[in-house]
């Protein structure tokens, strides 16, 4: 017995894997190492858990410490935020574990030594730590442009994986990021390896009622975790405590699960009929006669006079928030022609964005419609055919298109714009199947391109593109609408050098500051081109540059530039009201006193009896605002109200105002009932 427990001792100092233990002595070896180094064949998932949740316990101080200041911490919300925290890490951790505790469930003993699993154990740990790795250094660049946890956002680029890795390997030196995750990886698995835990798994004789004890336990804590939803670590009226409080991996597939939402299945609602009854009140104005009767919102809108038929260039610019300029408070100087042009033309003051992406202002901006929860409409199915600005544009006879500096692929940009009425023109790139429009596609010539990244080409290069078509047009004597939907504000912020006084690449300054200066140069080519003098530009941003702040809606990043240049208009300089993406198109076409046909919820804000408001919204909470009230609804038919402060930018809850939720609510659920009913769809 002496010489076999000689032996063993030699065994666990050198580990040689071609020892093996007399059959005799197994049962001895499995008690002596059960009280000894407790081995058990489960020695690398039990370790492997406790890893997750210390590296998810460090990421989620490092953002803490980061965020220290904006979250408004105290002992009982730190305490909140690192045990919902830990609740979430565990549950992604036993996610992670489930697959591999079933395979040590089911392996038989006789090959839990074999070189099989040793390969399969080795090969599966480091590609699982590999990817843990590369989660955690996406959430901190997630992070840094979002202060988020992953979101809807993160799964939307899951989706468009080549612009995604393009930005990365052009904003981070991507091959020492690989080389560095990689090594770390490694010495994960060195680790766990000069601890013996592998050795531990390898040769332990677990028996069968202790892996089923184990597996059981794993399985069962993952099971329970899809009973936890995401929206528990959100009971702080700060946004950031929620953020910190939440795992980023759960955060993810939570947002892919709830890709699109059932407005029904989720949110507060009211009869049909009272919903529709709501809408058209707040929609009737003196110029508006109803057209349908019942569940609809088409109307006719009569603005007399002599109409004005210009040319219309919409350009969206990327990612632009109000505060960029100095209008609205900036003492950077970073767009002086946008500043210039707010006291030429025409400048909303109090606009507010939709959502907090580029779709979310071309749904706003193009369907004139409150934002449905869930997906954007333009990357919806059976968004095909719908009523749009293009369409009252098409009934004046105007050809009509959509101009990208990147792929139109990405975000179905082109698949929405080619399938209601739009031309495209964009920069392609790639073959896509999915591309399936009835539109024309042209695909701006390589020679025309003097500089492009990742999202696409420089600003520069797209006014060119876009008036060489309007000169086209011109030739033609066809009038046009052009949506122009910028790229060049956005990371990795990269532009033409020798442009402006910022260095192409080194931040988001230099990226707003030659998007302005791209404005300006496209102003001095347009003011030489014979169609000029009958064309109006209007220059409006799709979303803020980031839309994070303490609260869930934090309405201060939601508010934008909006501009109308050109457009012969006396004595107007200001376009004071609180106002909604979705009513700039109705207020222009009032400014060039158009009678149309409208199956949108905007409307003219000069108007006399215009209710200031704004919609407000993320992927899930659904904002209404009015002066400085602000209701979100949420999902678990949750509705609830508070009072802003434009100045501090706080909110404070207050008691709900039932007229201000049957607004919210009447919005939200009839333009979600017109989308799914076909409702949205132009008359044919």
């Amino acid at each position: 017995m002496q010489s076999k427990l000689s032996k063993l001792k030699e065994f666990r100092k050198k580990g040689r894997p071609g020892f093996r233990i007399p059959s005799k002595s197994a049962g001895s070896f499995a008690v002596l190492s059960n009280m000894h180094i407790h081995k058990s064949r489960y020695s690398v998932l039990a370790n492997f858990i406790l890893f997750f949740l210390v590296i998810s316990f460090i990421t989620r101080t490092v953002f803490l410490v980061l965020s220290f200041h904006k979250a408004d911490l105290g002992f009982l919300p730190v305490l909140r935020i690192y045990g919902k925290g830990l609740v979430f890490d565990t549950i992604v951790a036993l996610y992670f574990s489930a697959l591999y505790a079933i395979y040590l469930l089911v392996l038989p003993q006789r090959w839990n030594r074999s070189l099989a699993n040793r390969i399969f154990t080795y090969a599966g740990f480091f590609l699982v730590v590999l990817i843990l790795m590369f989660s955690f250094f996406a959430e901190f660049a997630f992070w840094n442009e979002f202060e988020s946890r992953f979101n809807f956002i993160a799964v939307d680029y899951l989706v468009y994986t080549f612009e995604v890795i393009q930005n990365i390997n052009q904003s981070y030196p991507l091959p020492w990021l690989i080389s560095g995750m990689v090594l770390l990886t490694l010495a994960v698995l060195f680790i766990f390896h000069k601890r013996g835990l592998f050795k531990q798994s390898f040769y332990s004789n677990t028996p069968i009622k202790q892996r089923l004890l184990s597996t059981g336990i794993v399985l069962a804590g993952a099971l329970i975790g899809f009973l936890v939803p995401n929206s528990w670590a959100e009971s702080s009226h700060n946004r950031y405590q929620g953020e910190l409080s939440k795992a980023g991996i759960f955060s993810f597939f939570s947002a892919f699960r709830n890709n699109e939402l059932n407005y029904y299945d989720f949110y507060a609602k009211t009869p049909e009929a009272t919903a529709f009854s709501t809408v058209r009140n707040e929609l009737q104005t003196p110029n508006t006669r109803y057209i349908d009767n019942g569940y609809s919102i088409r109307r006719q809108i009569n603005n007399g006079e002599v109409a004005q038929q210009p040319n219309v260039i919409l350009v969206t610019i990327e990612s632009f928030s109000a505060d960029f300029m100095a209008h609205f408070g900036n003492v950077q100087h970073l767009t002086p022609v946008l500043d210039a042009l707010a006291d030429s033309g025409i400048l909303f003051t109090n606009m507010y964005a939709t959502g907090t992406r580029t779709v979310r202002g071309m749904e706003a901006l193009t369907l004139c419609v409150p934002p449905t929860p869930g997906n954007s409409i333009v990357r919806r199915n059976d968004n095909a055919g719908l009523f749009t600005v293009g369409s009252i544009f098409k009934k004046a006879g105007y050809a009509r298109s959509f101009f990208y500096g990147g792929d139109g692929y990405f975000d179905n940009m082109n698949n929405f714009f080619g399938n209601n009425g739009f031309d495209i023109v964009d920069k392609g790139g790639r073959f896509a199947p999915g591309d399936n429009f009835t539109g024309k596609r042209s695909i701006i010539p390589d020679e025309d391109i003097h500089f492009s990244n990742a999202w696409g080409i420089c600003d520069e290069d797209l006014y060119d593109a876009v008036m060489r078509d309007a000169d086209a047009r011109h030739a033609k004597q066809q009038p046009f609408f052009d949506f122009v939907m910028t790229t060049s504000n956005h990371r990795p912020y990269t532009y033409p050098e020798k442009k402006i006084d910022i260095p192409s690449g080194s931040g988001r300054d230099g990226a707003v500051k030659y998007t302005d200066y791209a404005i300006g140069e496209f102003l001095k080519k347009l003011r030489s081109k014979p169609w000029f003098n009958n064309t109006v530009v209007v220059f409006v941003a799709d979303h803020c540059a980031s839309s994070a702040g303490k609260n869930e809606i934090d309405v201060l990043k939601y508010h934008i530039p909006c501009i109308i240049y050109n457009l012969k208009r006396d004595g107007l300089h200001t376009i004071p009201q609180q106002c909604s993406q979705i009513d700039l198109f109705a207020t222009l076409f009032g400014l060039l006193h158009w009678n149309y046909e409208s199956n949108w919820y905007g409307n003219d804000v000069l108007l006399p009896g215009f209710t200031p408001r704004a919609y407000v919204a993320t992927y899930q909470k659904l904002g209404y605002l009015q002066h400085d009230s602000l209701t979100i609804l949420s999902p678990q038919q949750q509705v609830t109200s508070s009072r802003w402060n434009a100045q501090t930018d706080e909110q404070s809850p207050i008691k709900i105002d039932p007229a201000m939720s049957n607004k919210a609510i009447a919005a939200y659920q009839t333009a979600y009932y017109l989308f799914k009913n076909g409702g949205m769809k132009e008359k044919r």
